[in-house]
Formats: C-alpha cells, structure tokens, sequence
C-alpha cells in the first residue's frame, strides 16, 4: 500500500448481532422506562455517548429524563452502585452534581439484562477556562467534592494505577495483535520507557488515593447561571486529587500557571491541596493517552466505534500516536507545574 492511512490493520468489521446494544432499539428504550411506571409521550433522541448508551426520552406532561444503559460487563452492581451513593452524598451537601432519580428507593433498574438508571435533563455550556471567576469557582466545587471523596475510598470502583491504566492498555493492544509490525518496534520502546519514568515518579511522589470524578474535562461541566453542574460520574474511581484538576488546565506553561493559581485558591476554600502532587500530571497524561488508545481497540466490537472513529486503528494513527508518546517522554523530562509563590 503507497498511503499509511489506506491501511486497516484491526479485525474485520463486527457483526452487528454480536455488539453489546444490539437489543437497544427505539421501542426497547421506551419498554424499560415505562416498566418504571412513567408514560412517554415516544419522543426518544440519543445522545453523544459511545461507552454507554444515553437517550433523553420525553414525559407526558413533564420535563423530559435521560436514560443512561450501563455497558453490559463493565461495571458490576455494586461499583454502578457506589457511583450512585456517592453522587448522591455530594448532592446532599450541596455540591451541584446531576444525580439518578430514586424510583420506589432504588437507582438502579434492570431491563432484560440492561441495567440502567434516570437522571433530570440538565441544560448549559462547558465553562471558559480563560475567565478567572469560572476557574476560581471550579476549584471551590471540586474542593468541596474532594473532601467529601477523601473521608473514605471506594470499596467497590477501581483505583486509577500505572497497571490499570499503563502496563494492561500496553499489554492488551500488543496481545491483540493492534499495532502494525512496521511499528511494532517502536511501540514497545517508548512504552517501555515511559512506563520506567512513570513508575519512578509514582514511588517518589507519596499520596493517599480519595474518590474522585475520574474524567473531569470540560465537557463532563454544564455551566448555567455562574455555577457549575458535574455530571457523568461514570469513571468515579480512587486516585490522587489531581487527576480532577488537570484536565482543566490548557495553553502554554504560563497560561497554566495562571489557572492553576485560580483554581486552587478556589480549591482551598474546602480542602487542603497537596502541591506535590503536580509531579503527577504529565504521568496521568500519559497514562490517559495509553488508556485510550487501548479503550478505543477494547471497544472495536461495537459497531458504533468503527463507525465514529474511522481513523482508529490505521498504519497513521498509530504513528501519530507514538510520536504522541514520545513527546509525552520529552514532557516526563521537564520541571513540573508549580504553583505561585501566593499559594
């Protein structure tokens, strides 16, 4: 083949029969919201998800609810559970996050194998990062989330490590046969390198893991009215507090510096930061980069994914990807993030 983007290197297109969703049809949505008791009125859309799957169905002579469908084998019961009750114990004290409606004292329903859960329709934009008001005020609610999340850990979610999130993504892609020979090579050198420098800054860097949100980017905030809404706790897991701030920092050192001084002066209204932990960001950006690499080839079974990522899995990406990883290298090689002489 003469064009590196021309060559498919993933299995075979998967059968439809055999994805996770095949039985998610428009009228099996609306069967297992009215097993609940509620009476649609039929207006059923999808909404941009691809782990899960996600409809907003409408209510007669009512708001509209959002009907979230768990990936089969993903979560068990008890962890979707405890993302529940820890939702929930931010809502009672007043942190502004979107919560699943209780029906009959459950959150949880099943429907024919699927389980799934109801929240209210929550409306806004995703916050601008430039305004030092919003960021400030960013910080205040992710401080008032992490003291709530470090009084216990989760029993039941995971913990955000290098294993889970580095070695096993690593191990997975090259097990399953995902990276092209032309760059195998070169795969397993730069990981193996990073892995070496992430495990190195994890043993130097001490921390003790809290609940977090787990993927708290801009788009998983709906900002209304001057305040935020959190919402998709779906990646609720244990780890270090900074893997909750990070990912809204962007732009150039300085302009980072910038946020982060904002940030965590709203941040330490309600809890205490610790500043070591900024050690940690470029580790937790490569581990993420890792992770999602490995997610999107874990997920090619799902009709829906060659369908929204037709650039996965070609000879090109995986070189962009590497060459991603090694820039990450020369990122692990650089003084980490520090905050203001202020703070």
């Amino acid at each position: 083949m003469n064009k590196l983007e021309d060559e498919i290197v993933s299995p075979a297109q998967p059968d439809p029969s055999e994805a996770p969703f095949h039985k998610m049809t428009p009228d099996f949505v609306l069967d297992a919201f009215e097993s609940l008791g509620f009476m649609s009125d039929a207006r059923i859309y999808p909404l941009n998800s691809y782990e899960n799957r996600v409809y907003q169905v409408g209510v007669e002579d009512s708001d509209p609810l959002i009907a979230k469908f768990y990936r089969p084998n993903r979560w068990s019961q008890a962890q979707i559970l405890e993302e529940h009750a820890f939702s929930l114990e931010l809502a009672v004290n007043e942190v502004p996050v979107v919560v699943p409606l209780e029906v009959e004292g459950k959150t949880l329903f099943n429907y024919q194998g699927y389980d799934f859960a109801l929240f209210p329709r929550r409306g806004g934009r995703a916050p601008e990062l430039d305004c030092e008001d919003t960021i400030y005020t960013l910080g205040q609610s992710l401080g008032r989330i992490h003291a709530l999340g470090q009084l216990h850990p989760f029993d039941h979610r995971p913990t955000l490590d290098m294993q889970s999130f580095g070695e096993r993504s690593c191990e997975y892609l090259l097990s399953h046969n995902f990276i092209p020979n032309t760059l195998l090579e070169a795969y397993q050198t730069i990981t193996i390198q990073l892995l070496q420098k992430i495990r190195a800054r994890f043993e130097l860097i001490e921390y003790t893991p809290i609940r977090l949100h787990g993927d708290c980017h801009p788009g998983n905030i709906l900002w209304r009215d001057d305040h935020p809404n959190f919402v998709d706790l779906d990646d609720a897991r244990n780890g270090p507090a900074v893997q909750d701030l990070w990912m809204l920092l962007s732009g150039e050192p300085d302009r980072q510096s910038i946020q982060l001084a904002n940030l965590i002066d709203g941040y330490e209204m309600f809890c205490e930061f610790k500043p070591k932990e900024l050690g940690l960001i470029e580790s937790l950006r490569t581990l993420r980069l890792m992770h999602y690499a490995a997610w999107l080839a874990r997920r090619w079974n799902d009709p829906a994914f060659p369908m929204h990522f037709p650039w996965f899995n070609t000879e090109r990406y995986w070189a962009e990807h590497i060459n991603e990883l090694r820039e990450q290298l020369f990122a692990l090689e650089q003084p980490s993030l520090k905050l203001s002489l202020g703070n």
